[in-house]
């Protein structure tokens, strides 16, 4: 037996020096030292043996059982790194190249949708307009057709600054812009109370409560034909779940001299299609009333909300989106263009609202929290470039 051990060390040792491949290694140290292995074999012959041969051949046979073995992972550690070393030759990594950077940051949702809203309508040739986020009552009510008793004029609903000669009185002490208006806030709180009357509020400056006087002046800058949208902040007391006292909206204004309801409804049905991605969303307009337009309709997309759950397309359940209508004859007037000769229709949308749909984003407070986890989640990268069928994600 010790001249088998002698003659076996000698065997395998080679055949592990021979495999050229971890396959092929393996399969020697199973041939080898396997349960079934030729080593194996000739260690459960020692119980053939005397006392005294058994231990002298034990020896030899554990002797070379290690050196087989040692020899095994020796040669395994040599392929590994041949292999690691045939894979970065064939690999060719080019130094030169800038590293990858990490995310500088996130658009905000409200900026992403606006982005988009822009990009749609710009398909259809709508420009941008902007106007003044503290504007006079005139271009927020009167030029709207609002009467001096409307709700909406009433100071539970509209932030009030103060009248134009409140705040040339008060200028010294409060200074210009903001901080001047909020001085004549003071003063006319003590002048007028709570309970301001119709006459008391007309003439005073205002945190817009929408977009639409930028309307009311860029039709008495501009003439027809024209097709704007005027995306922008705009302030109302409420504040909950679902109102904040600052808001988004975006209001769009066609004038020209044949346009009709029909233009108003394909105007709007493909735009909510692009925003939403849903080709085939169905709309419907439902009458309505706001002063400034007439008829009036509101905008319902359709829906599902079974299982909790909100589905925007064709299945059975609606949900209001927009208001919408032909100007008001008066509202043309009031910007300068002749009734008699010019048509518009208009329509306006909340953006955090659509964006809240769009995204999934349950309240609107979160928006305006500053919360940089969840503007990780619900943010967009920087480069990312709308389009008519919504952002890229």
């Amino acid at each position: 037996m010790l001249e088998d051990a002698s003659r076996l060390e000698k065997k395998w040792l080679e055949a592990v020096a021979a495999a050229s491949g971890l396959d092929a290694l393996e399969t020697v140290r199973v041939e080898a030292l396997g349960k079934k292995g030729e080593i194996s074999g000739l260690m459960k012959g020692l119980g053939a043996l005397t006392p005294d041969e058994r231990k002298s051949a034990g020896a030899k046979l554990n002797q070379l059982k290690d050196a087989v073995a040692a020899a095994i992972e020796a040669r395994k550690s040599q392929l590994a790194e041949a292999a690691m070393d045939a894979r970065l030759q064939g690999e060719k990594l080019d130094m030169t190249l800038p590293a990858s950077l990490g995310a500088q940051g996130r658009l905000h949702p409200i900026s992403q949708t606006i982005d988009e809203i822009i990009a749609i309508f710009g398909e259809m040739g709508f420009k941008v307009a902007e106007g003044p986020d503290i504007e006079e009552d005139f271009y927020n009510f009167t030029a709207l057709n609002i009467p001096p008793d409307h709700p909406a004029r009433q100071m539970h609903d509209t932030f009030y600054l103060g009248r134009a000669d409140v705040a040339a009185n008060t200028n010294h002490a409060g200074g210009t812009g903001v901080g001047g208006a909020a001085g004549d806030a003071g003063i006319q709180e003590k002048k007028f109370g709570k309970e301001a009357t119709p006459t008391d509020l007309e003439g005073r400056r205002l945190l817009r409560t929408h977009t639409s006087p930028v309307q009311i002046r860029y039709m008495k800058s501009h003439q027809p034909p024209m097709r704007i949208i005027a995306p922008g902040r705009t302030y109302r007391c409420d504040s909950d779940m679902t109102h904040t006292p600052m808001f988004h909206q975006v209001e769009g204004l066609v004038v020209d001299e044949k346009t009709h309801m029909g233009h108003l409804k394909g105007c709007l049905t493909e735009f909510c299609r692009a925003f939403f991605g849903v080709a085939d969303l169905p709309l419907r307009f439902r009458p309505s009333f706001f002063p400034f337009t007439e008829p009036s309709a509101e905008v319902d997309i359709g829906c599902s909300r079974k299982g909790g759950e909100l589905k925007l397309g064709n299945y059975g359940d609606w949900l209001e989106i927009l208001g919408c209508g032909m100007v008001h004859p008066k509202v043309l007037e009031m910007g300068g263009i002749d009734p008699a000769r010019y048509q518009g229709f208009a329509f306006g949308m909340g953006i955090e609202r659509i964006a809240m749909l769009k995204y999934g984003i349950p309240d609107l407070r979160t928006f305006f929290e500053a919360d940089a986890r969840w503007l990780a989640h619900y943010g967009f990268q920087p480069l990312d470039v709308p389009n008519l069928v919504g952002a890229p994600r």
